[in-house]
């Protein structure tokens, strides 16, 4: 299969799978726990409730963001070097601005309560988390592989 059509599937399913979850949520599922809350929360600004005095021109300015990663990424070679992990962060990008349009804020609904309380967050957000670390790990192994390499030489 071809690195693009990876790329687009991991990011389709990434959006679909985000939005199912978060209807749910929207539709009135909640689960108390004892250490973390699933319930749902929405969230106007991002991590920690940041930016949020930006208001509605938050989704203008993560727009452009979104369209800036997807140009940077293509230019430089990234979606052909990781497309599942581009794809998990485009595709979580893209359904936590779908939701600021949608619902004028991210549908957030994991709430961590365990000795502090920690950020809300949604699968989106984890899909990220998971892109990024995939990104920084892979670049370290082929870093390590390639001085290894250059000091068997």
């Amino acid at each position: 299969m071809s690195t693009k059509i990876t790329f687009l599937l991991v990011l389709f399913a990434t959006f679909f799978i985000d939005q199912l979850i978060k209807f749910i949520f929207v539709d009135g599922f909640y689960l108390v726990g004892s250490c973390i809350d699933l319930e749902l929360h929405y969230n106007r600004g991002v991590a920690f409730s940041m930016l949020e005095f930006l208001g509605d021109n938050l989704k203008w300015i993560q727009m452009g963001l979104i369209f800036f990663i997807l140009y940077f990424v293509n230019a430089e070679g990234y979606i052909k070097k990781y497309p599942v992990a581009v794809g998990l962060i485009l595709g979580g990008a893209i359904g936590n601005l779908y939701d600021r349009f949608y619902h004028g804020a991210v549908v957030d609904y994991v709430a961590w309560h365990c000795g502090f309380n920690f950020a809300v967050f949604n699968y989106a957000d984890m899909m990220i988390d998971f892109g990024v670390a995939i990104i920084l790990v892979s670049m370290f192994v082929e870093d390590r592989r390639e001085k290894k390499i250059k000091k068997e030489s």
